[in-house]
């Protein structure tokens, strides 16, 4: 906008300048023209008899050429309303002229073009002295054409005076803004450089603060802000390390003394069936409750490895359908559960993590759908595709986006349940650890719940490398 309004403003400048010099040229030359010639006719007719022969209007004519410029006279006199072809200085006079001298017997003069070089002619009529008694003679007219060139050469020395001036004033201009642009869109753009950073994580991330005005305030305003969030992150960071460092070692410390509790209790369900009345509920409840705290703890130091990030990933070739089957046949899940599988999948995968996912996902629909459960595993292009779906009511709607989250209950009014509250969450993070995902639906027709776990046959370097099973 700068530049167009300077622009804009030379350019206006430079031809009002260029209009107003030019109508002062030629409005000053056809007025000292047209003056001079009325004059001169005024002053010359009189000595003028009619009708005069070849040597008085040659004389005449000489004494009305102007001597300074370029130019011709013709008188003419004729007997119709109409003259033909009347030329003066090789310039054709406009009809119109000569029909206001002629008719309105009036001075008058027009501008005309001739072999693009502009010309005056002017106009007169021209009273002449009649003798004594002699009849009245025909109009007289007397046409002067004067040449405009050197009117032209000052008009077109003012209009490239008028461009060589706006041309340096345009670019000192453009020059002007694109430095003031650069003085305001510069911090703005630094600004929004920072910002796309800072949301990218570099929370580190600062802007120089130039200068006092608005802009070095809304850059300092940023740091301050940018300053603050850095420190209320870093403290987060720091108590979250801290909670999971205190569930990694107290998961650590509880191992001993679960062991101790473990062999106790193993002793107590082997002499539960002596025992009688309380003592033996008692048993049997120490039993269970023991073994409970042993897969919290166990799930507990598993995410705390995740959290650490010390998870590894320790990939084979296996036939994905065996292992899923080893997983069920070794839970004492097969009448329970159903499988539909492909005569053999291979896979470039964990084999103990597979194990963790199938029976964390099998297990939780035993323990919340309804049986049957079936186990589906099919190819997808380059995917190996687990499909584990149960014959229960379905998943709330509302629960669907938190089931993954760690302790999450699907049901508010169950405040204890037999697992850990984590085995969805530990499957969630095998699946990411594996680069693959972990969906969740209810099935349209039949209810019941649908987890689906799509993992890659082949780790990135295999893919990159044209490697793989």
């Amino acid at each position: 906008m700068f530049v167009l309004l300077a622009a804009f403003s030379t350019a206006a400048t430079a031809v009002l300048t260029y209009r107003q010099a030019r109508g002062s040229i030629l409005e000053r030359s056809q007025s000292a023209l047209a003056s001079d010639f009325r004059n001169q006719v005024a002053t010359l007719a009189p000595t003028l008899s009619w009708p005069a022969n070849e040597a008085d209007l040659a004389r005449f004519m000489d004494q009305l050429v102007p001597r300074t410029r370029h130019a011709g006279v013709r008188v003419v006199q004729s007997t119709t309303h109409t003259a033909g072809d009347v030329r003066a200085s090789g310039v054709q006079v406009p009809d119109e002229l000569r029909g206001l001298v002629r008719d309105q017997n009036v001075y008058a003069y027009q501008r005309v073009i001739d072999g693009g070089v502009p010309w005056l002619v002017l106009g007169a009529p021209l009273t002449v002295k009649q003798p004594v008694g002699a009849a009245a003679s025909a109009p007289v007219e007397v046409y002067l054409t004067a040449s405009l060139r050197t009117e032209q050469e000052d008009t077109t020395a003012v209009l490239d005076a008028a461009r060589n001036g706006a041309l340096p004033v345009a670019l000192a201009a453009i020059l002007l803004a694109l430095l003031s642009a650069r003085q305001v869109l510069r911090p703005v753009r630094d600004l929004g450089r920072a910002a796309r950073e800072l949301a990218e994580g570099r929370l580190d991330t600062r802007v120089i603060v130039k200068g006092r005005d608005e802009l070095a305030d809304l850059a300092g305003t940023f740091n301050r802000s940018a300053q603050e969030l850095e420190s209320t992150v870093e403290e987060l960071r720091g108590m979250e390390a801290k909670a999971r460092r205190f569930a990694a070692d107290v998961s650590h410390e509880l191992r001993t003394p679960l062991s101790v509790m473990t062999a106790v209790t193993d002793v107590l369900e082997e002499e539960a069936p002596s025992m009688r009345g309380d003592a033996a509920t008692a048993a049997g409840l120490v039993g269970s409750e023991t073994r409970r705290l042993v897969r919290l703890v166990a799930d507990l130091m598993e995410i705390s490895r995740f959290d650490a990030g010390v998870a590894e990933l320790r990939r084979k070739e296996l036939d994905v359908a065996w292992q899923v089957m080893v997983t069920v046949q070794s839970r004492g899940w097969q009448e329970q559960v159903r499988v539909c599988f492909p005569e053999e999948v291979r896979a470039w995968l964990d084999p103990r993590r597979l194990d963790v996912i199938v029976a964390n996902l099998v297990g939780n629909a035993l323990r919340h759908g309804a049986e049957p459960v079936v186990v589906t595993l099919r190819v997808e292009a380059e995917d190996v595709v687990i499909e584990v779906a149960d014959s229960g009511p379905g998943i709330p709607e509302d629960a669907l986006p938190h089931l993954f989250d760690r302790f999450y209950k699907a049901d508010t009014a169950r405040s204890r349940s037999e697992g850990s509250g984590l085995g969805l969450a530990i499957a969630w993070e095998n699946v990411l650890l594996h680069g693959g995902e972990l969906t969740v639906a209810n099935r349209l027709a039949g209810g019941g719940a649908v987890f689906t776990v799509r993992l890659p046959s082949r780790s990135s370097e295999q893919h990159d490398a044209g490697g793989g099973p």
